[in-house]
């Protein structure tokens, strides 16, 4: 049995289908490359989120499951977020043994570029049930502020 590419592993579908003569062949019609099979096995997965923004903040939400807090590595600038991990598989279960295997197991990153400006260095990240919320202040390009001058 062929290896699924990772869409595959991440949708449960397939990508493949057994034509007549049994021969295998792409939706497209097109026989798969044959040759590439490491390189797509390095490829990281793009990690779903939903992007929203209240009055004051833009959230991020993605699942998490199954990644420990210490897997996780997530860069914040000004107009953009990233976030990268790994979700490691459980080894003590032979390949044999399955019956279904839909979830993915691996590096995982996904790049935001954000709607408008944050701040940064007031983020918070929180993780519950599964679930990781990252609050993004917005900038207040509104807010003043008065600068008193000293002599020295």
């Amino acid at each position: 049995m062929k290896k699924r590419s990772f869409f595959d592993r991440l949708t449960g579908g397939v990508r493949l289908e057994e034509d007549e003569a049994g021969s295998e062949y792409d939706r497209m019609g097109k026989m798969p490359p044959k040759d590439n099979w490491m390189e797509e096995e390095a490829e990281e997965a793009q990690l779903t989120v939903d992007v929203y923004q209240t009055p004051t903040d833009i959230i991020v939400q993605t699942m998490a499951a199954g990644v420990k807090p210490e897997d996780m590595q997530i860069e914040i600038g000004r107009d953009m977020i990233t976030i990268k991990g790994r979700r490691e598989e459980n080894k003590t279960i032979s390949e044999d043994n399955y019956f279904i295997q839909e979830l993915y197991w691996g590096a995982f990153s996904r790049t935001i570029l954000l709607p408008q400006e944050v701040e940064p260095e007031e983020a918070e990240a929180v993780e519950k049930h599964g679930l990781l919320i990252i609050k993004l202040p917005k900038i207040d390009k509104t807010k003043k502020a008065n600068l008193k001058v000293k002599s020295l």
